[in-house]
């Protein structure tokens, strides 16, 4: 996947004490060997995932953290598709209006959602700066 850009000041807050592995294991994604880098905003992961959805996830886990403007993805995927696409939710958006803009029905809002668990927990709940992947829907 390569190099993707976040918002440094937004998403949630790090302490001294903040575990990004803990991050990725929380989501309940599978990774073998994980290994995770962190260095003046740029986070590195590395491992091996099952699909596209759990490598998207896994880069959105870690990018959407208070701190982190880039995530530089090494991780391999057993079964390779194609790349989804990301949204970076600005003022004023809701999941019904991203549905919307990219799948052309505001009532397609809950596939959004589902798509992002668990990193979203509350459909109504989402903040400018957060990165959310935004599914293929079938036809």
């Amino acid at each position: 996947m390569g190099l993707f850009d976040f918002i440094k000041d937004a998403g949630k807050k790090m302490d001294d004490h903040f575990d990004l592995a803990k991050e990725v294991y929380e989501t309940g994604i599978e990774v073998e060997d994980l290994d995770i880098k962190h260095d003046q905003g740029v986070v590195k992961v590395y491992g091996k995932v099952k699909n596209q959805e759990d490598r998207e996830k896994v880069v959105l886990a870690l990018g959407n953290i208070e701190g982190v403007e880039k995530v530089d993805d090494f991780l391999f995927v057993e079964n390779p598709q194609p790349e989804g696409q990301f949204h970076t939710v600005v003022s004023g958006d809701t999941l019904g209006k991203i549905a919307k803009t990219y799948h052309g029905n505001a009532m397609k809002y809950m596939a959004i959602f589902e798509a992002n668990k668990p990193m979203l927990k509350n459909p109504d709940l989402i903040y400018p700066g957060q990165v959310l992947r935004i599914p293929k829907l079938e036809e």
